[in-house]
C-alpha cells in the first residue's frame, strides 16, 4: 500500500463517520487551546516582568554604590594594598570604600566590562514665573548617555559637552513642577506646569540650602542674614520621550555630563564642601570629587554575576537586575508548569477520546480488517493506516486549537489592556510545539487500537458480522 493510499483510506474512513470525527477533534481543539492559552498567560507574565527590567535599567548593567561601612584589605590590579583614601580598595582598619576616578577605572578594566561610568547625583531647584520644582540631577560620562539609547521628543542632542553644562529633562520631571504661590502639584489639580525646556529661560538654583535661608529669614553664624544664592541659565538640550505617565529609569531625572556637573559644583562651592560630599575629620573638603554611584555596562548577560561578584570583591557594594531576573524566571517556570498541566488535563481527556473512537473504528470494520489481511496487505500497513487516521484528527483539532488560541488571547489582552500589558502572549515556536503534540498525543492514543487491529486473526475477522 502506497503513502498516498494509506492517506486517502484514512481520510476517507473519518469522512463516513463524520459525526464521530467532529466530536472527537473537539476534544483535541480544547485541549490544545486550553494548554496553549494557560502557556501563553504564563509566557505573558515573564514577557512582561522582562520589559518591566528592561525599562528599568536592562539585564547587562550593574549599579555599584560605595561602601560606607569599609571592607576590610582589598587589593587594586597591580596586586598591592590600596587604601581607600586612592579610591581603590579598602584599608586593614575598614575605612570606606568610596567611588573616585581610580576607582571608575579599575572597574573599567574587570573582564567583560563595556562601560564604567561615574554617576554623580545633585538636587537644585528650577523656577520659571510661578513655578517651582526640586530637580534630580545625574552627571554621567559620555559613553553612558549614549548607551542609555535614550529617545527623544524634543531636541536632537545628548549632553555629551565637558565645558558646558546643559540638561536632558526626563519625561515625567514636569510633574514635579507645583505653583508656588498655592503650593499645589500637578497631583493635586491634575494641571502641568506651563514649561517649555527648549525656549523658556529656567533658572537653576544649586545652593538649596542658601535659597531657602535667605528665603525664611535665615541668619549666618555670624549673625548676618543669609544672601540669596546665586541663579543659572543652564540650556535645555532635550526632553527625553514618554507622557508624563510612562515612567522608565530616568523618566525623573535630569541627565548630563558628570565632567560639565562637577566644574559647575566646584565653581559654586569653592572653598567649600559640595552638599553630599564627605568631608575630613575636620570639617574640610576633599580635593577629588566622589561619585554616589557607579554605572557598569557589561558585554552579555552571562557574565554580570561574574563581573559582580569582582566588584564586590573591591569591597563595594553592586547591585544589577539579573539577580530579580533569577527569580522572576524561577516564579515565572512555576506558574508555566502549572498553568500547563491544567490545559494538559483537557488534552489528556481528548487522548482518551481518540483510543474510543479508534476502537469503535475498529470493532466496526473488523471484516474490512479480515479481508485486507486475506488479500495480503502487509501488518505494518494496516496499523499505520489507524495511526494515520488518530494523527489527522490530532493535526485537525491542534490547527484548529491554535487558531482559537490566537482568538482567546485577543480577546484576554483587549480585555485587561487598560490595567495590564499584554498578559497573554504566544510565540511562533509554541504554535509549532502544541500542533506538533496535538499529532503525536492523537498518534499515541490510536497506538494500542492500531495494534489491536494487526492482531486480529483474519477468518474470525471475515466470520465477524
Amino acid at each position: 500500500m502506497s503513502f498516498s493510499d494509506l492517506l486517502k483510506m484514512s481520510l476517507s474512513s473519518l469522512w463516513r463517520r463524520k459525526l464521530r470525527t467532529v466530536l472527537t477533534v473537539l476534544g483535541v481543539v480544547v485541549g490544545t487551546a486550553s494548554i496553549m492559552v494557560m502557556i501563553s498567560l504564563g509566557l505573558g507574565l515573564s514577557k512582561s516582568n522582562m520589559e518591566q527590567i528592561e525599562q528599568y535599567g536592562g539585564l547587562t548593567t550593574i549599579t555599584v554604590y560605595p561602601n560606607e561601612n569599609g571592607g576590610g584589605m582589598h587589593y587594586g590590579g597591580g596586586g598591592t594594598a590600596m587604601s581607600a583614601e586612592s579610591g581603590m580598595s579598602g584599608s586593614a582598619d575598614n575605612e570606606p570604600i568610596r567611588i573616585n576616578d581610580a576607582m571608575i577605572k579599575t572597574l573599567s578594566e574587570i573582564d567583560h566590562v563595556e562601560i564604567a561610568s561615574p554617576v554623580l547625583s545633585t538636587s537644585a531647584i528650577a523656577k520659571y514665573g510661578k513655578w517651582e520644582a526640586y530637580l534630580n540631577i545625574q552627571g554621567m560620562s559620555k559613553e553612558a548617555l549614549q548607551k542609555l539609547n535614550l529617545e527623544l521628543t524634543e531636541g536632537s542632542e545628548l549632553p555629551l559637552s565637558d565645558s558646558e553644562l546643559k540638561f536632558l529633562y526626563g519625561n515625567t520631571v514636569i510633574t514635579d513642577f507645583y505653583d508656588a504661590k498655592t503650593n499645589q502639584y500637578y497631583w493635586d489639580t491634575g494641571q502641568l506646569a506651563d514649561i517649555d525646556y527648549m525656549k523658556d529661560p529656567l533658572f537653576i538654583i544649586f545652593d538649596t540650602d542658601a535659597y531657602w535661608n535667605s528665603k525664611n529669614g535665615g541668619k549666618d553664624e555670624n549673625g548676618t542674614p543669609v544672601a540669596a544664592p546665586k541663579k543659572y541659565l543652564i540650556p535645555a538640550c532635550g526632553v527625553m520621550a514618554g507622557t508624563e505617565n510612562d515612567y522608565t529609569e530616568n523618566s525623573n531625572n535630569v541627565l548630563c555630563d558628570v565632567e560639565a556637573l562637577k566644574m559647575q559644583l566646584k565653581k559654586i562651592y569653592k572653598g567649600k564642601a559640595i552638599p553630599g560630599q564627605p568631608t575630613t575629620k575636620s570639617g574640610k573638603p576633599y580635593k577629588e570629587i566622589y561619585y554616589d554611584s557607579a554605572y557598569i555596562r557589561v558585554d552579555d548577560m552571562k557574565n554580570v554575576k561574574e563581573v559582580q561578584t569582582a566588584i564586590q570583591n573591591l569591597g563595594l557594594q553592586a547591585n544589577s537586575n539579573a539577580e530579580w531576573m533569577e527569580q522572576v524566571q524561577q516564579s515565572s517556570r512555576s506558574i508555566q508548569a502549572t498553568l500547563g498541566g491544567i490545559g494538559a488535563v483537557s488534552l489528556f481527556v481528548a487522548a482518551i477520546g481518540i483510543a474510543n473512537t479508534m476502537m469503535m473504528s475498529i470493532y466496526e470494520r473488523t471484516k474490512e480488517i479480515g479481508v485486507m489481511k486475506v488479500l495480503g496487505c502487509d501488518m505494518a500497513a494496516i496499523r499505520n493506516m489507524f495511526l494515520a487516521e488518530a494523527g489527522f484528527i490530532g493535526l485537525i483539532g491542534g490547527v484548529v486549537g491554535v487558531m482559537l488560541s490566537y482568538i482567546i488571547s485577543a480577546v484576554i489582552n483587549f480585555v485587561v489592556r487598560e490595567s495590564y500589558a499584554n498578559i497573554s502572549y504566544i510565540p511562533p515556536y509554541l504554535t509549532l510545539l502544541a500542533l506538533i503534540f496535538a499529532v503525536v498525543i492523537g498518534m499515541l492514543a490510536g497506538l494500542f487500537p492500531a495494534l489491536r487491529a494487526m492482531r486480529l486473526s483474519p477468518l474470525a475477522a471475515i466470520r465477524n458480522e
